[in-house]
């Protein structure tokens, strides 16, 4: 299984990054999202920032992947999805809309 991880950007040099995480640092490629000043959250995957992340967003996924590995180890989940909890599961708009339309197949 592939997944991003939410790094801070410390330094910028055109379109390269160096980006930290968890007491790694890694270098990534900016392409995709641009030049971005240092102190960004940045989703970084295979080497390249995938998606600029606010604090608010950065946090939720840092504390999902805790609650994966905590899970994989057997151990208690805490309050790693708890924003998934309250807000309950929710359909893709074009499955809800089907739903609203008393679809029972889309």
């Amino acid at each position: 299984m592939c997944v991003g991880i939410p790094m801070r950007v410390v330094s910028v040099d055109g379109y390269t990054a160096i980006a930290e995480a968890e007491g790694r640092s890694e270098t990534l490629d900016l392409a995709l999202v641009g030049a971005v000043p240092p102190g960004t959250m940045v989703l970084a995957f295979l080497g390249a920032a995938r998606a600029v992340l606010d604090e608010t967003e950065a946090a939720q996924i840092t504390r999902a992947l805790a609650g994966l590995a905590a899970a994989m180890a057997g151990e208690d989940l805490g309050d790693a999805f708890a924003d998934l909890e309250a807000e309950g599961p929710r359909l893709p708009p074009h499955l809800e809309a089907a739903r609203r339309a008393g679809l029972s197949q889309a």
